[in-house]
C-alpha cells in the first residue's frame, strides 16, 4: 500500500508498505529519518516517540497506514533549521545529557511536549513526564537538569 503523510512539515509518500509494518520502520527506513530509535519494538522504552497529529506517540506501536494523511514530527522536525538545534536539543547537549544517544531523540520529544504543556516543571512534574521513556547510561540527573535548563532558555519555541 502507500502512505502518504506530512512529516515535518513536507508531504512525504512511502510506496509498497505492507499491512503490519510499523510507522517507526516506515520513517527510518523508508523516508530516511533515523532520530527516532528502534531499540523495544514494544512501547516500554521512548525511543522512537514522535508526533502524531501533535500527540506523542510511539511510533513503533503506530501501523504505518494510520498514519495516511495525518501529520507527523520526528525529532528531525523540531529544529528550526538544518543549522540550528532546537532549545531542548541543545539544552540536552549543552547539559551533557546525552550519552550513547540512543533513548536521547525520544527524550528530546518528550521534554519538547512537556515544556509546551508546562513551560516551568517542578523535578516531580518532569520525572512524571519522562517516566516513559527509558536511559540505562544516566541516573537521569543531566536529563533533569537538560530540562530546566531548556525550561530557562523558552524550551517551549516551536
Amino acid at each position: 500500500m502507500r502512505v502518504t503523510c506530512n512529516v515535518n512539515g513536507e508531504q512525504r509518500v512511502a510506496d509498497e508498505v505492507w499491512p503490519g509494518e510499523s510507522l517507526l520502520y516506515v520513517l527510518r527506513e523508508r523516508l530516511g529519518l533515523p532520530g527516532s530509535k528502534n531499540a523495544c519494538e514494544q512501547g516500554e522504552c521512548g525511543s522512537c516517540t514522535v508526533y502524531l497529529d501533535g500527540v506523542p506517540v510511539c511510533a513503533c506501536l503506530v501501523a504505518a497506514g494510520q498514519a495516511e494523511g495525518r501529520t507527523v514530527v520526528t525529532v528531525e522536525g523540531l529544529a528550526p533549521d538544518e543549522d540550528l538545534l532546537h532549545p531542548v536539543q541543545q539544552a540536552f547537549v549543552d547539559a551533557g545529557a546525552v550519552q550513547c544517544g540512543f533513548c536521547t531523540p525520544g527524550l528530546v520529544v518528550a521534554v519538547h511536549d512537556l515544556l509546551a504543556r508546562d513551560p516551568d516543571p517542578h523535578d516531580a512534574d518532569i520525572r512524571e513526564a519522562l517516566a516513559g521513556n527509558l536511559c540505562r547510561c544516566t541516573g537521569y540527573e543531566k536529563i533533569i537538569a537538560a530540562v530546566h535548563l531548556a525550561a530557562s532558555r523558552g524550551g517551549t519555541a516551536r
